[in-house]
Formats: structure tokens, C-alpha cells, sequence
């Protein structure tokens, strides 16, 4: 009877903490948009199915013009599956690969870490933490 009773309370613990787990989760959930220069730079698409937190990310290449005459462009990328998502007190911290990012030179790459730091309820700043230089992207979420 015991037993029975320390493995109910064990079960119910585990439920409680994987709930804990996941009601933070839904400030992370939704469509993230990203611009840079008035144009589309990244979304960043999580959902929250079956308690834990899974997604994609697109990030577009912009192309700037060499000349005054010809407008600046962004053409989107491929869809990369986020790898080992995970919330971080105020941040959603994941890895995507870079393999495909810009052929044949990143094949090998290993993957990039990414951090999203929640600014506000809609609002975060998306950092590639694999690389050391300049600011983050600000995300908004799409309702």
C-alpha cells in the first residue's frame, strides 16, 4: 500500500512539473516576424504540441545594391527544423543548422546556437550566439 501510494504521489509529482514546464512555453508559441531595412529578415514559426516545444525558422538573404539605381532585395532561404528547444528563464535557446546556409563552404558547419529573448509580451530580440558580431534581430508575433 505504501509503495502504491509513494508511486501515486510520484506520477503526480511528474505531472505537475512537465504542466510547470509547459505553461511557460505558450509565451514562446506563435509566428515571429522579423524586418531589417523595411524588409522581411526572418519568421520564426514554434509550436507547442504535445508538451514540448518544436518549430522551423526561415531567415532571408538581403541583398544590397552596389548602386543607388537598383533596390535592396530579400529572397527567402529554406526552412531549417529547430534543434533541442528549450526555455531559459526569459529565452527560448535553440540550435539550427548551418549546413545549408551558403553552400559548398558551410556543408561541414556545425550547428548555429540562437537565443530569443522575450522583450515583451509580442516582442523579442532574436541573437545568433555562434557569432560575436552586431546586434540581434527584433521578432514581433503574429496573431
Amino acid at each position: 500500500m505504501t509503495r502504491r501510494l509513494l508511486l501515486i504521489a510520484g506520477v503526480a509529482a511528474m505531472g505537475c512539473s512537465l504542466h510547470a514546464q509547459t505553461a511557460g512555453n505558450e509565451r514562446f508559441v506563435g509566428v515571429w516576424r522579423g524586418q531589417m531595412e523595411t524588409l522581411p529578415a526572418v519568421t520564426l514559426n514554434i509550436t507547442d504540441e504535445g508538451g514540448g516545444l518544436s518549430g522551423a525558422v526561415l531567415f532571408y538573404l538581403i541583398k544590397r545594391s552596389s548602386t543607388m539605381s537598383e533596390p535592396t532585395t530579400a529572397t527567402p532561404g529554406i526552412p531549417e527544423p529547430l534543434f533541442h528547444p528549450r526555455v531559459d528563464g526569459q529565452s527560448l535557446v535553440f540550435e539550427v543548422s548551418h549546413r545549408r546556409a551558403h553552400p559548398p563552404g558551410t556543408l561541414s558547419d556545425p550547428p548555429a546556437h540562437f537565443r530569443l529573448k522575450l522583450i515583451e509580451q509580442d516582442k523579442a530580440e532574436l541573437v545568433n550566439e555562434s557569432e560575436s558580431t552586431g546586434p540581434g534581430v527584433v521578432l514581433t508575433r503574429e496573431h
